[in-house]
């Protein structure tokens, strides 16, 4: 194998010029650095990114830590695969900056991380990103003063830089949309409430009501979901809480699922009842898992969350805070994504104003 005191020799110059032309740090003559590049070609000469490394003290290594990889094949929601699209976005964001991304699986263990930090960091990379399979709180060990962390999907107590998906802006945007198409009762059956998505969204929902002058009726917001993976509860749970808002005196126009899995399983159970979608009740999303939402008839309007987004995002953070252009912003970076309509959403005619021995309703 060529050295780089083959190539000075071939090229009749120091190995400090060949180092030069290599690094593109020192001004070279245009023929001298024609002459090294001819000899690197002649003698199929390969640089040593170790030896690089120790010159420079950068490795141009990012390493990237997730489960997206080893999914259990026995997983079984629908919302689409949320980790592996960060990973697609982190992917897009590093092909260009020279840098290169290592990949490590935590095989579904939160214990493998401290192992798997402690590994990246032996091989010297200059950053790493923690990738969560959903917006939650995550405690990591921390890392040595000289490596850059940011978390993607996740956010932790320590205040580490973090870009997260912007739940509660997501879910006024589709209030808003809806309300904008003639809907005044509009219910929000959501996942689990323990989630951060959940107490995020709920209040998006409420705030999007307020604006709009409509008073929050408590009965309209059931949680729908359970934090398992438990397919007989979540059926059940779901069948119950459409089946309250539904026997309301006034039932809903709207439903809004917590996201397009559980909306996916609700056209079934409104169509059990005779009804149609949309012209006797509107349905929403949230996800926009085009697999359920382009293939549902009608397809579903659903709020897109910005993984592919936020993989970017994480990624242009890390690269600028490497290079010293950015500090670690003192709040996550929150990343929104629009609505995405399907015609699953019927817009209802204005309100008929009709005057009664009691003063004027609205039908």
């Amino acid at each position: 194998m060529s050295t780089i005191y083959d190539v000075a020799r071939a090229a009749g110059v120091s190995p400090k010029t060949v180092s030069r032309v290599l690094n593109g740090d020192a001004h070279v003559r245009a023929e001298t650095v024609e002459a090294v590049r001819a000899a690197i070609d002649a003698l199929d000469y390969v640089p040593s990114s170790a030896a690089r490394a120790m010159r420079s003290n950068k490795s141009g290594l990012i390493g990237l830590i997730t489960g997206a990889i080893s999914l259990s094949p026995t997983r079984r929601d629908m919302t689409g695969l949320p980790d592996l699209f960060i990973v697609q976005g982190i992917q897009r964001a590093i092909e260009k900056s020279g840098k290169t991304l290592l990949i490590a699986d935590t095989g579904g263990s939160m214990d493998r991380v401290p192992d798997l930090i402690r590994t990246f960091e032996e091989h010297r990379v200059e950053g790493l990103i923690y990738v969560a399979d959903y917006h939650r709180e995550v405690s990591l060990p921390p890392v040595s003063s000289g490596t850059k962390l940011v978390l993607a999907n996740c956010y932790d107590a320590a205040g580490t830089a973090a870009v997260l998906p912007n739940d509660y802006q997501g879910q006024k945007r589709l209030v808003r949309d809806l309300v904008a198409r003639g809907h005044r009762r509009i219910a929000y059956l959501s996942l689990a409430g323990a989630l951060d998505a959940t107490r995020l969204r709920t209040q998006g929902y409420r705030d999007a009501l307020g604006e709009a002058g409509i008073a929050v009726d408590a009965e309209l917001i059931i949680p729908a979901d359970i934090d398992t993976a438990d397919a007989a509860s979540e059926e059940q749970l779901l069948f119950d809480a459409i089946d309250r808002v539904l026997s309301l005196p006034r039932p809903p126009t709207a439903l809004c699922f917590g996201n397009d899995r559980m909306a996916m399983r609700a056209y079934g159970i409104l169509r059990s009842r005779g009804l149609d979608l949309p012209e006797d009740i509107s349905v929403a999303g949230y996800d926009n898992y085009t697999l359920i939402t382009e293939s549902l008839y009608p397809t579903l309007t659903s709020v897109d969350l910005p993984y592919n987004a936020i993989g970017i995002r994480a990624t242009q953070l890390l690269l600028s805070m490497i290079a010293g252009k950015a500090e670690a912003p003192d709040a996550p970076i929150l990343v929104s994504g629009p609505v995405k309509h399907g015609n699953s959403v019927r817009e209802l005619p204005a309100s008929i104003h009709r005057l009664s021995s009691i003063g004027r309703t609205n039908t």
